[in-house]
């Protein structure tokens, strides 16, 4: 079982003998989609799949989070940001604009890529580096605007 596997599973438990229905909700899901996805591809996670999984919940909850707010459902926003708040805990620490940069620029000397039809060589080895530590869709624009700018 993976590290990050284990402490979440540990926060379940800390979670139950607390009574903290909410976070013991969150966490709960968190194993269900991390169990559903071991299930899918019949394997045994690695900390780097987790944190995928976790990334992907983050985003859909603040699509969701965007979504409720338009439609005046503050309450329903605001259970989907506390499940961000819990789920962001298992993040690692978030990379700077400036630490990103440079490791784009790392990853573009180190492919080779002249132009946007190298981009994928790069997301390749940054996707690897970075997960979890960097937003991909804004490293993808900002290594977009670099191979064509």
């Amino acid at each position: 079982m993976s590290d990050l596997k284990t402490r979440i599973t540990e926060d379940m438990k800390s979670a139950m003998k607390a009574r903290e229905a909410d976070r013991l909700a969150s966490i709960r899901l968190l194993l269900a989609a991390i169990k559903q996805r071991e299930v899918d591809e019949r394997k045994d996670l690695a900390d780097a799949d987790v944190l995928a999984v976790i990334e992907k919940m983050l985003k859909q909850r603040r699509d969701s989070i965007a979504q409720y707010e338009s439609a005046g459902r503050n309450d329903l926003a605001d259970k989907e940001k506390f499940e961000v708040g819990v789920l962001s805990g298992y993040m690692p620490q978030q990379l700077s604009e400036a630490e990103v940069a440079a490791e784009v620029a790392a990853a573009i000397a180190a492919s080779g890529a002249k132009g946007p039809a190298d981009m994928g060589k790069v997301m390749g080895i940054l996707k690897g580096k970075l997960a979890g530590r960097a937003d991909m869709g804004k490293l993808s624009g900002l290594v977009k605007s670099k191979l064509t700018g």
